[in-house]
């Protein structure tokens, strides 16, 4: 199987989670870009702040390899104006995917329409633009009950509201990665949580980001029917190597 067409490479830390400069961190991302180029990996996932850098860098090279940032990270509670200005610019400045962190605590709160809200805004805007929306639900936050029904949610306010051809341009995503559990929980993708998502995703495709470790467990989550894997052990996977990575 070629693992690599399906794969996010990732790098989501910012300079202050990670000790070093934003140069330093620009020179990782461009690292990260090239290793992408150099292995077929699909896209490559950074921080809003080098998009535009790492956007010029690939296209200088003529790949096209994707270029994905994350809104509203990693918490999720950001307004939806912050949220519609912040993939706004994140598209001026050449982004191909956005994958947006979905108000989970609202949801939480039982306040659905906020969520709603969010979810038509902000993929009407990717879809105007030719981007793809995709959109996390932080599994680690929620009940195997909370993971189904927020699923089913988005899957349905995306039937209402956009066309069968914007569909498969609309996923449904498990994790940033940066959620915090407690008891040695996993804080990304599990199988179990895959499924539930897969189960009640309608038409909309499924991306499992964080805890895919080894070519096995890879394999294993695109013969379950996930169309997208987030990873920040990207070479490791391809090269049929395990990672002991976080994400």
């Amino acid at each position: 199987m070629n693992i690599a067409q399906y794969l996010d490479s990732t790098y989501l830390k910012t300079p202050e989670q990670s000790g070093i400069s934003n140069e330093e961190t620009l020179q990782k991302d461009k690292e990260l870009a090239q290793v992408a180029i150099d292995n077929g990996i699909f896209a490559v996932m950074i921080r809003p702040d080098y998009v535009s850098e790492i956007k010029k860098y690939i296209q200088e090279r003529n790949s096209n390899v994707a270029v994905g940032t994350v809104i509203g990270f990693h918490e999720g509670t950001y307004s939806v104006d912050e949220k519609l200005a912040e993939a706004s610019k994140a598209i001026e400045d050449g982004a191909d995917e956005l994958d947006f962190v979905i108000n989970y605590n609202a949801y939480l709160q039982g306040n659905t329409e906020l969520v709603k809200d969010e979810f038509v805004k902000c993929t009407r805007l990717a879809l105007e633009n030719q981007k793809i929306a995709k959109w996390i639900i932080e599994i680690a936050a929620l009940t195997d009950e909370q993971i189904a029904d927020l699923t089913k949610n988005i899957s349905n306010w995306a039937e209402e509201n956009f066309s069968e051809n914007d569909l498969p341009h609309i996923f449904v995503k498990s994790s940033t990665g940066f959620y915090e559990t407690t008891g040695g929980k996993p804080n990304g993708a599990t199988f179990e949580g895959i499924k539930i998502m897969l189960d009640n995703a309608g038409r909309l495709p499924v991306k499992a980001a964080g805890g895919v470790r080894t070519p096995e467990d890879a394999e294993r989550m695109i013969n379950m029917g996930v169309k997208r894997i987030g990873t920040s052990s990207a070479l490791a996977l391809i090269k049929n190597e395990s990672s002991s990575g976080g994400y």
